[in-house]
């Protein structure tokens, strides 16, 4: 693990706490993100295991697993892991570096990867990408949320708390190529404004794309 790497595990260790109380039910308060995440689990009941990478404290995972889906949580935080396994006790929740998931190749039926690719270096995008199409089966799907924009954000403090944390705002035409080089085919493109009450101020893309055949 690289130095940035440890700045990112240290920071949502440090943060896990916080992150729970402000984030946790964050989903009461954004529909659209609901209404997303209920045509995924619809679309992936019964089809396999399904992982929330980059889970956090396992909210996301918490929301389709209530809905049907069969769902592993991952994250590279420990303390978040701890987190997640407490408030959502019934769901399998495992520390993970989303570049090489300790997964066989085609074990997944679908990804959600909700505010977790933003952490992800643009030199390594494809690649990490690439490592999500391995572990779905063909067809499975990817569901992705992000912020939109061509800058990355450095913060040291973050709700009273010391931290290193680089947060990517992604352009969707790149990611939308991205996922083409990495062998998904995007099948839905959604932008949202952001809901002032509920999250940072920034515009939302989600992306949903489909894993082609090897």
């Amino acid at each position: 693990m690289n130095r940035v790497d440890e700045a990112t595990r240290t920071s949502y260790d440090t943060l896990a706490a916080t992150y729970v109380e402000r984030i946790y039910n964050e989903l009461n308060g954004k529909p659209l993100d609901r209404h997303l995440l209920n045509r995924f689990a619809e679309e992936l009941c019964g089809r396999g295991p399904v992982a929330d990478v980059g889970c956090g404290p396992g909210h996301v995972a918490r929301y389709l697993h209530e809905r049907g889906a069969e769902m592993i949580g991952m994250d590279l935080s420990p303390a978040m892991i701890e987190h997640a396994r407490r408030l959502n006790p019934g769901i399998e929740f495992r520390c993970a570096d989303m570049r090489a998931l300790d997964l066989p190749s085609g074990a997944l039926a679908g990804i959600a990867a909700f505010y977790s690719l933003i952490h992800i270096p643009e030199q390594e995008m494809i690649a990490t990408l690439r490592e999500f199409h391995r572990v779905l089966a063909p067809g499975g799907l990817l569901q992705t949320a992000f912020h939109c924009g061509d800058h990355t954000m450095h913060v040291d403090e973050l709700w009273g708390h010391p931290v290193s944390l680089d947060f990517r705002f992604l352009d969707p035409a790149a990611m939308i190529h991205d996922l083409g080089e990495a062998g998904f085919r995007v099948i839905e493109s959604v932008e949202r404004e952001p809901y002032p009450d509920a999250e940072h101020p920034s515009r939302r893309c989600y992306l949903l794309a489909r894993a082609l055949p090897a």
